[in-house]
């Protein structure tokens, strides 16, 4: 199938990075935008104002997922849909999802500026909540649209300080009337940075995204005895903190002995009652368990969970696990993963196919619809972190191949 090699404008794609860096800027260069945040509904509008300005109609349903559409010739059709979302880490950078939002609207302005029209609509949407930091668990706007989980389910989760997502959304303004549910979509593509070293290593321009790895996340409890610091010999001690760091260092290992295709990370960690001079009696910190294969992913799962039992026999530390969240590992649609290679090859741009480490809105649409992601390069592989870096040869190369995939899909009638 021939490709048309056409090419976006780079400079209004970086131009609009950099603008929407403008808004929640972190303290090292990067962007603090959490969900539903009066910043989240800065970048939101600004969002908005971009896409009305480009000729777009904006719905916005009761997860606060926002929608672009530009009419087809036949609008009957499912759409062809593209996007990501703005939402950022605490301490997160300038292209993590902002990158999928703001390629897609570029493509679509690429084609008023070409005047192409497509057979289908093409639907430019900003998923509410995929960052997990503030409500957890993350993907939660694509979860409620693809049948993950209900809207109910979403407004009752709290944050740190208390507040629902529902009180949240209605404070910023952005709780729609259309429900939040699934219809058709005709395909579903998202550009983001890799997140991960492999195409910086490689020199390769484009991933071809062929599916994300399974994950886990947990809470877990090492729960000991309180005892005065000073007075407590080795002998008595039931320290839940020496405990839970024994059990981290297991995990550390868990995850060593399957090479690269392993991840654990334990990334918050809490001892009570907090005191310079009590032993802790409890320890409750989280782990992110990752593996491409689910069947290896569940041996890690039990190998973590033989590793709390010796804890217990070695120190008299009882440990609680409770699994919060499980995605099983995800193939993506194979016509969708092949228009990205051909976007690729008629650009000219090197690729490889990659699997994804990390999830995204793509996996929960993927249930309902076909879809495929594309990988750019980031610098040193550095993502959730304010020094997170995509250069604009490797934004706009990202964006090109995400415009070659939705004209093939939507149908280019020119």
């Amino acid at each position: 199938m021939a490709v048309r090699n056409l090419r976006i404008d780079p400079k209004r794609l970086w131009d609009r990075h950099m603008e929407m860096a403008k808004i929640g800027p972190g303290i090292a260069g990067g962007n603090n935008r959490q969900t539903l945040t009066e910043d989240d509904k800065a970048g939101r509008d600004l969002f908005k104002r971009w896409c009305e300005e480009a000729g777009l109609t904006i719905s916005v349903d009761r997860m606060g997922n926002m929608f672009a559409r530009r009419s087809g010739r036949d609008d009957s059709l499912p759409p062809v849909m593209a996007g990501s979302h703005l939402d950022t880490q605490p301490t997160g950078g300038r292209f993590d999802g902002i990158t999928g939002v703001l390629a897609a609207l570029e493509a679509v302005q690429t084609m008023n500026d070409l005047g192409l029209e497509t057979e289908r609509p093409i639907e430019i949407v900003n998923w509410t909540n995929e960052e997990g930091a503030r409500f957890g668990p993350p993907m939660m706007g694509s979860a409620v649209f693809a049948g993950v989980m209900t809207e109910q389910m979403a407004y009752e989760t709290a944050d740190a300080d208390g507040e629902t997502m529902g009180a949240a959304l209605e404070a910023i303004g952005y709780q729609g009337e259309t429900p939040a549910a699934a219809r058709p979509i005709h395909a579903f593509f998202e550009i983001h940075i890799e997140q991960g070293p492999y195409l910086e290593r490689e020199k390769k321009a484009i991933g071809v995204v062929t599916g994300v790895q399974a994950m886990r996340w947990y809470k877990a409890r090492v729960l000991g005895e309180a005892r005065h610091a000073g007075t407590t010999p080795p002998s008595a001690r039931k320290d839940a903190l020496t405990a839970a760091a024994r059990l981290t260092l297991e995990l550390d290992g868990i995850m060593q002995r399957r090479g690269d295709d392993g991840r654990v990370t334990v990334g918050v960690f809490q001892a009570y009652p907090g005191s310079p001079n009590v032993c802790p009696d409890r320890v409750e910190f989280t782990v992110d368990m990752r593996n491409p294969t689910t069947d290896e992913l569940n041996a890690m799962d039990r190998e973590f969970r033989a590793a709390a039992e010796q804890l217990y026999l070695d120190t008299g530390c009882g440990v609680e696990i409770e699994e919060t969240w499980f995605s099983e590992p995800v193939v993506f649609d194979p016509a969708c993963v092949d228009a990205v290679r051909r976007g690729a090859e008629a650009a000219g741009h090197a690729s490889r196919d990659i699997m994804s480490g990390a999830g995204h809105d793509a996996v929960n649409v993927n249930k309902i619809a076909p879809a495929a992601m594309i990988f750019i390069p980031c610098e040193d592989g550095v993502s959730h972190n304010e020094a997170e870096y995509a250069s604009p040869e490797a934004v706009a190369a990202g964006a090109d191949v995400l415009l070659a995939a939705m004209l093939e899909f939507a149908g280019d009638a020119d």
